[in-house]
């Protein structure tokens, strides 16, 4: 007699269904303590835990965040400003997917505007709450451009992200000051080859 498979538990935007309690946590954090070879009831770790979920709440905040909500409110009088708009070195801090282990750099945002503009800090906490997730760089990346594409329907948008990988540096190949770069572009900067260099080029700055 076959039965159906379970359903995987997905925590998703703003979805608090199936997170597990606090308590749940640190028992999770207690366990892998003791799975590492340690006592987690030693002097040294027994608060461990506790500052464990603390740090985890702090990590992936985006889950609990709304980019698309940053970018709600817009400005339309731009007096016929139709350049660019750049942000250098958003500090990126995320963690990988595949191993939960930091990657850390910078996203370099630009626009062009098509009538309406953003508040220039809603573009750094859109790349925030994108990072605040389990990620991978190039996810990130096509994350953050989506979300200024579909919210401000830009004459086009260029994201370019550098970061360094934990995962690869402390763990495996162990190769460290290896930057990993991704890319995107839409619109202009994709059309226009003169555009995208200058994008790189004031990103480089």
């Amino acid at each position: 007699m076959s039965s159906t498979p379970a359903k995987p538990v997905l925590v998703g935007d703003n979805d608090q269904a199936q997170r597990p309690s606090r308590e749940e946590a640190l028992k999770a954090v207690r366990t892998l303590l003791a799975w590492a070879g340690d006592n987690p009831d030693r002097p040294g770790l027994v608060d461990t835990p506790k500052r464990v979920v603390d740090a985890y709440a702090e990590w992936f905040e985006g889950y609990d965040a709304d980019a698309v909500k940053e970018l709600s409110r817009t400005f339309e009088d731009v007096q016929g400003y139709d350049d660019m708009v750049l942000l250098r070195d958003i500090e990126v801090e995320s963690h990988c997917e595949h191993h939960m282990a930091p990657f850390i750099g910078k996203a370099y945002v630009a626009y062009i505007p098509n009538e309406k503009v953003v508040g220039i800090s809603k573009l750094a906490r859109v790349v925030e709450i994108y990072s605040r997730r389990l990620q991978t760089q190039e996810v990130l990346t096509n994350q953050i451009a989506d979300a200024i594409e579909s919210n401000l329907q830009p004459q086009g948008v260029a994201i370019l992200i550098h970061a360094e990988h934990q995962c690869m540096t402390t763990r495996g190949v162990h190769h460290r000051h290896v930057s990993t770069i991704t890319t995107r572009f839409t619109g202009t900067f994709k059309s226009d080859a003169a555009l995208k260099d200058r994008f790189l080029k004031l990103a480089k700055g």
